[in-house]
């Protein structure tokens, strides 16, 4: 893979979707499922699920920079969720689900609270931005059959 790639981790809820959605993103190279931000090494799917590890669902994403921005992936990631609840998103409630941001350096970390700060002074959303800004840690690659899960399932 091109060393000019960058990577960027999001938690947007349940990752199934958030994986599609920026499948379809031009730029992205690769996205793959997985868990991030918690204490428990290696854990599984339905470790995460009983939201005592501390993990979050989360999408890590392979992009060229040349044909999409960290700026654009963010307002994307704005776009798939509701970053005004906490552990929440929709029917799924709980740690796992909570809206984060792992930046990958300082750049991505200034991007992103700059980005939250306008999107907050321009009331975008009816409620303030909990979304949290975090240094990425380790992420666990998720179960085999989560990864692609819409396509797996015929679903776009």
């Amino acid at each position: 893979m091109p060393t000019d790639y960058l990577h960027a981790t999001y938690a947007a809820g349940c990752f199934w979707g958030v994986e599609a959605r920026f499948r379809e993103q031009t730029g992205v190279i690769d996205a793959e499922v997985g868990y991030i931000g918690g204490h428990k090494l290696n854990p599984t799917y339905h470790e995460v699920c009983t939201d005592t590890t501390g993990h979050a669902e989360a999408v890590h994403l392979t992009y060229d920079p040349a044909r999409v921005s960290f700026e654009d992936l963010i307002e994307l990631f704005f776009n798939l969720h509701d970053p005004t609840t906490l552990n929440r998103q929709g029917p799924d409630i709980g740690s796992q689900y909570r809206s984060a941001i792992f930046y990958h350096d300082d750049a991505q970390k200034e991007a992103a609270e700059k980005i939250i700060s306008q999107l907050n002074h321009d009331q975008r959303f009816a409620d303030p931005i909990i979304t949290q800004v975090v240094p990425t840690s380790t992420f666990y690659r998720a179960e085999e059959y989560h990864q692609r899960y819409f396509d797996k399932m015929g679903r776009k």
